[in-house]
């Protein structure tokens, strides 16, 4: 495919994403706005909605509150000021799987490079456009963070689509040459980088699933808690709609929370707070509905939940154990003699390495601040989520990969 039809193709999906994800966000508020807020200025529509965006793409707001609304709400006036910067990662979510969508196209097309930089540099005009036309004194961003943290959002996405799939079909440039590099090695450790990836994403596939059903236990047991709290707020059909909407909006950030509970470390609600398996210590936390799903008590028997990432760890290594043993038995190496150690080393230290720096990753995504006090830390802590998961992931995966062969498997050798 043309270069040029490429580049155009490329900047189309990044408008799209950008209109999409802006649609989302002021749709619901221009319904709130005709109904429950009729006699608001309209002029603040825009600004509210590019703000709500940008906290969508990571971007931290700065809230400054109304002296009048101050001194009419009772409001301390040191907590006029804040910082709201817990991201509603379903809007970060979409991005990157729309930009992985762009990025994949354009490998296939024979342009990934041009591809991922023309949808980068029409997001990061798309970013500048959004912050200069938004401008109010009660929500402020920083202008960096506003034109680069979306910016680099839609550009990991892109890339990631990108690279996985020039891996698989071929770029004839950078990617050919690192695989040409890799074909070089020997057959014992040929196989060992491209299995690393693949093991890492079903150790993901399956992280992601234990934070689901996680999620779906606390919403069982839970969910009458988050029904009363839902309410207490007594907002009306406008209301209950859009509550609704950000609720579903944060619930990839709450199932981060989930993984970082199942992975052990758990995660804060506020400062020196802690919600673990072992031991719950809250205090007073926002009467948000969804807060509701939080766990009143630990258990010393719920760290038995630790244990589901070793299995995690131990199922994407048998899928990989297989393919290693049938690209070393494709290369005449599985006789009489035993399979390489340090290979399956290499493997399962890899598959850890790379699942806890992206568990780390969706830690610092899923954490931030929500107002001012103790509620300047929430969410997980990226450090301990990442040294937990590696060691489970790492447990798992040694167990499986430095095995002993079953004598069936020497026999048919």
């Amino acid at each position: 495919m043309n270069r040029l039809l490429v580049a155009v193709l490329a900047a189309v999906d990044a408008v799209v994403a950008a209109v999409i994800g802006l649609g989302v966000v002021l749709v619901p508020l221009v319904l709130g706005w005709f109904t429950a807020f009729s006699g608001a200025d309209w002029a603040s529509l825009w600004p509210t909605g590019a703000r709500i965006w940008q906290l969508g793409n990571l971007v931290p707001l700065h809230l400054s509150l109304d002296d009048l609304f101050v001194a009419s709400s009772g409001v301390a006036a040191d907590a006029a000021g804040f910082v709201v910067s817990l991201a509603p990662l379903a809007l970060a979510g979409f991005v990157l799987l729309f930009a992985a969508r762009s990025g994949r196209r354009a490998a296939r097309a024979g342009a990934w490079i041009v591809g991922v930089v023309s949808g980068t540099v029409v997001t990061c005009a798309i970013a500048t456009v959004v912050l200069m036309t938004s401008g109010t004194p009660v929500a402020s961003v920083a202008s960096w963070q506003a034109i680069l943290l979306p910016t680099a959002l839609y550009l990991g996405g892109a890339l990631v689509g990108a690279v996985t799939t020039a891996w698989g079909d071929g770029d004839d440039g950078a990617i050919d040459a690192l695989h040409d590099r890799v074909d070089a090695l020997s057959p014992a450790w040929r196989a060992v980088p491209a299995l690393a990836v693949r093991g890492t994403a079903i150790a993901l596939v399956g992280l992601i699933g234990l934070g689901g059903l996680a999620l779906l236990a606390s919403v069982i047991t839970r969910g009458g808690e988050m029904i009363t709290l839902f309410e207490a707020a007594q907002v009306d059909a406008v209301g209950a709609t859009g509550l609704t909407f950000a609720h579903l909006a944060y619930l990839p950030t709450l199932l981060v929370w989930a993984i970082s509970w199942v992975a052990g470390p758990g995660f804060a609600v506020g400062t020196a707070t802690a919600v673990a398996p072992s031991t719950v210590d809250l205090g007073v936390v926002p009467s948000l509905p969804l807060l509701g799903l939080l766990p009143e008590q630990g258990s010393p028997f719920l760290l038995l939940v630790m244990l589901a990432p070793v299995a995690v760890g131990a199922l994407a290594a048998l899928s990989l154990r297989g393919m290693l043993t049938q690209e070393w038995r494709a290369e005449g190496m599985l006789g009489d003699d035993a399979e390489p150690y340090l290979p399956r080393i290499a493997l399962a230290a890899s598959v850890a390495v790379l699942t806890a720096g992206t568990a780390a990753l969706l830690a610092v995504m899923a954490s931030g601040s929500m107002g001012q006090g103790r509620l300047v830390d929430v969410g997980p802590s990226a450090g301990p989520v990442a040294l937990a998961v590696g060691l489970e992931v790492l447990l798992g995966a040694a167990i499986v990969l430095l095995s002993p062969r079953m004598r069936r498997d020497v026999a048919e050798d």
